[in-house]
């Protein structure tokens, strides 16, 4: 008889994201992590004490995916937060369930604090500072704005609810983004 195969944390958390990438978080359970694995669901209680051990660590995989996706975004200086923004609509269409998984879950934050907390990691507020030279509060308060906007696109898109062209949503969030920036500065005048 062979040895029976090992599988570590790694292998185990890969499963769970190749399932939450085509069937969420609810596709997410033991027998159908193992099934995934062609194994009994021992291995899997072997390495993590409960699944909602196991939901984390793919999260923090899902939410690293993401940031990825966001880095890659900002690497083109002049319209970084432009190419930001389509990132983050072009992740809800190329990953849906993991942007569903990360931005349409309940929460009991505001929508500033949520915002907030996902540009940590990718400076989204200091690179829109550079387009619309504002004062790094202002941008923050401005780019949550944007970012409402920008989701709301991204939700359309993630639940093909409305189909774009990637051409459609450049020009949409570009000329939507300018004329609020121009409302936005005009209104602190007034």
């Amino acid at each position: 008889m062979p040895p029976a195969r090992k599988f570590k944390k790694e292998d185990i958390i890969n499963a769970a994201y190749e399932i939450v990438k085509e069937e969420g978080f609810v596709g997410v359970n033991a027998r159908r992590v193992a099934k995934e694995l062609g194994c009994s669901v021992q291995p899997i209680f072997h390495n993590f004490a409960t699944m909602e051990e196991l939901h984390k660590e793919t999260y923090k995989k899902i939410y690293a995916k993401y940031q990825e996706h966001m880095k890659n975004g900002a690497k083109e200086e002049k319209k970084a937060y432009l190419k930001m923004g389509l990132s983050y609509i072009k992740f809800a269409r190329n990953y849906p369930e993991f942007f569903k998984a990360i931005f349409m879950q309940k929460t009991k934050m505001d929508a500033e604090s949520f915002v907030t907390a996902d540009t940590e990691e990718n400076d989204v507020i200091k690179v829109g500072q550079t387009m619309c030279k504002l004062s790094y509060e202002e941008q923050k308060k401005f780019h949550v704005k944007v970012w409402i906007f920008t989701h709301g696109i991204a939700c359309l898109v993630a639940t093909k609810t409305v189909v774009f062209s990637d051409e459609e949503i450049e020009v949409l969030l570009k000329e939507s983004v300018r004329e609020m920036l121009k409302g936005y500065v005009g209104g602190k005048e007034n």
